[in-house]
């Protein structure tokens, strides 16, 4: 799996690819692709949408993938992403609880605590959801979310790819910190996990008016785990940078 910034993620698997929550331009409106490549990841199979901010739902990034891109997300956002894209998409509505298979790959939707509207003053909302990718190892991409009862029902994963911040130097509810990523973790049982959803995209400025905000979010999260869920290792990944897990395949 590559970490391309933000929420963006390329799991590889058998031979099928999901990429998640793509953002693939330097500039998002108001955000800054402040560190890391511009993302050029290979055509993937499927894409998943956690939910509908703009910053996770990038509607200039999935027009530029191909019609045959099976895009996956929650019930409810279909009618507003085919809008937007134009018809002819393979797209595909789930709920927390639905399965979806593409290549070798099973997708399970799972819950997530986390705002479904579009924005502020926006009519369009669908439930925000996180996602089990399973194949020769399980992966949990929870998007973004809060701590909530249930979560241990997600695990056990082989790699939990967590969000540990946000895009600026606080953050609202439906966010995990580092501490409570590290909670997440031990709660869904991972094996593994890799810190997302930090120190990529910022507004102008941000990172001076904050600088600890923007660089320690992944260590901090390092040092909590260890000793909330020290079961877990840890990768830290830089954008761009690939962590590749060994070939033999997770217990049922």
């Amino acid at each position: 799996m590559t970490w391309w910034g933000h929420a963006t993620v390329a799991i590889e698997d058998g031979g099928t690819s999901v990429l998640t929550d793509p953002v693939l331009r330097n500039r998002l409106a108001h955000l800054y692709r402040r560190r890391g490549p511009l993302p050029r990841p290979t055509v993937p199979d499927a894409v998943v949408v956690s939910h509908l901010h703009a910053d996770h739902c990038d509607l200039s990034s999935l027009r530029v993938l191909p019609a045959s891109t099976r895009l996956i997300v929650p019930r409810g956002a279909g009618a507003f992403v085919e809008r937007k894209l134009g018809g002819g998409r393979d797209l595909v509505e789930v709920v927390a609880g639905d399965e979806v298979a593409v290549g070798g790959l099973r997708i399970r939707a799972v819950p997530a605590r986390h705002s479904g509207s579009r924005g502020p003053g926006s009519r369009v909302s669908a439930p925000a959801l996180g996602y089990v990718v399973a194949g020769r190892r399980t992966a949990w991409f929870a998007g973004d979310t809060g701590l909530f009862d249930g979560m241990s029902g997600i695990g056990p994963v082989d790699v939990a790819l967590v969000p540990v911040w946000g895009w600026s130097w606080t953050l609202g509810p439906g966010h995990l910190g580092p501490a409570e990523a590290a909670e997440a973790v031990r709660r869904v049982a991972a094996a593994r996990a890799v810190p997302i959803h930090w120190g990529t995209l910022w507004p102008v400025g941000c990172h001076k008016m904050r600088p600890d905000r923007f660089a320690e979010p992944g260590p901090e999260f390092a040092r909590f785990a260890s000793a909330v869920s020290p079961a877990t290792h840890v990768t830290v990944l830089d954008p761009g940078a690939t962590l590749a897990l060994d070939d033999v395949r997770s217990q049922p």
